[in-house]
């Protein structure tokens, strides 16, 4: 991410399958409307989509507000000249985001890019959502491709590991940061973990046993929403 002053903001690396992704991005900003709330997702379709919802803004002077789900989208929608609020203030019309697996039931994992927490919260507030992948997201099973992203408390680390290992058969890891040493510290001060799955236990009641264990705050499984996919 980099841009001078206010100028539009650059996505930090190349884009895969972006002419997929621009086409998706087009279709979700001709949904907006006029005074609404919109929660604004994180990874590179939404950030396409992103700039793609501010050229509308900027030439029919929509009136709408921006909930961030990352101090990183937060930025964007700053330097494109969006208003933005919060959920202590605001509940999204609806909310749009993208996911790093989307399997046959439409079980989702996200958190690839860290902030799995927020946009699990801003998924849930919304009553309408919208998942933006390309064709490279489905997969047969979850887990095919990532793990489970995790919020841990740091100082759970080892306890996670070890009553991770008992109840699912698999023992996460942690993330490791790029430009420090150690693991990923997320926006809310929780280690980043990756539980390796293989589908054995089925998504919602590997939800159950994630969220049950001390020291997990939140996960990137998302199971039992209601939501549509532009592909």
């Amino acid at each position: 991410m980099h841009w001078d002053g206010l100028q539009t903001p650059a996505w930090n690396g190349a884009i895969s399958n972006e002419a997929a992704k621009r086409e998706i991005a087009d279709q979700l900003a001709s949904r907006a409307s006029n005074g609404q709330v919109i929660g604004i997702g994180s990874g590179s379709t939404s950030f396409l989509a992103l700039l793609a919802l501010s050229d509308r803004v900027k030439k029919e002077g929509l009136n709408i507000l921006c909930v961030p789900t990352s101090l990183e989208i937060e930025s964007y929608c700053t330097a494109l000249g969006l208003t933005i609020t919060t959920l202590v203030n605001a509940r999204p019309d609806w909310c749009f985001d993208g996911a790093d697996e989307v399997d046959p039931d439409n079980n989702l994992i996200k958190g690839r890019g860290g902030a799995f927490v927020r946009e699990q919260l801003v998924f849930a507030a919304a009553p309408q959502r919208v998942i933006l992948v390309d064709e490279s997201k489905f997969v047969p099973r979850l887990g095919t491709s990532f793990g489970v992203p995790l919020a841990v408390v740091p100082e759970a680390a080892n306890l996670v590991r070890t009553r991770l290992q008992s109840t699912t058969g698999h023992e996460p890891v942690v993330r490791p940061a790029k430009g420090k040493d150690g693991g990923i510290i997320d926006e809310q001060g929780s280690l980043v973990m990756d539980l390796p799955i293989d589908g054995s236990i089925p998504p919602a009641e590997l939800e159950k046993i994630l969220l049950l264990t001390p020291g997990i705050s939140a996960t990137g499984l998302f199971v039992g929403y209601d939501f549509e996919i532009i592909k």
